[in-house]
């Protein structure tokens, strides 16, 4: 998948997010507008969305939960997050499939 727009910094790589929460199962949907767009069963309230991204995530790439943090849009369905360890080679192949 290609259009997804990552950036590199000196601890990791930053990814833009779009949430779609309550949905009928946890998934990663696709890209979409330059954003990574991940369905969460999760309600939006008092962080649970936010938290179920994040283990998602680590689960995925097989990193720790640690690794995983929300630089941006806590309260927002549009989210930056920062995975630490990996590099943009690393996310691309695995957003891909691979």
């Amino acid at each position: 998948m290609s259009g997804l727009d990552l950036r590199v910094t000196a601890d990791g790589v930053r990814v833009p997010i779009r949430v779609a929460p309550r949905a009928s199962r946890d998934a990663i949907v696709g890209v979409h507008d330059g954003a990574l767009k991940v369905a969460l069963t999760a309600p939006p309230v008092e962080g649970a969305a936010n938290d179920a991204l994040v283990r998602l995530l680590a689960k995925a790439l097989g990193v720790p939960k640690g690794a995983v943090r929300l630089v941006q849009g806590e309260r927002s369905r549009d989210k930056v997050v920062e995975i630490a360890g990996v590099d943009e080679a690393t996310v691309h192949a695995w957003i891909a499939g691979g």
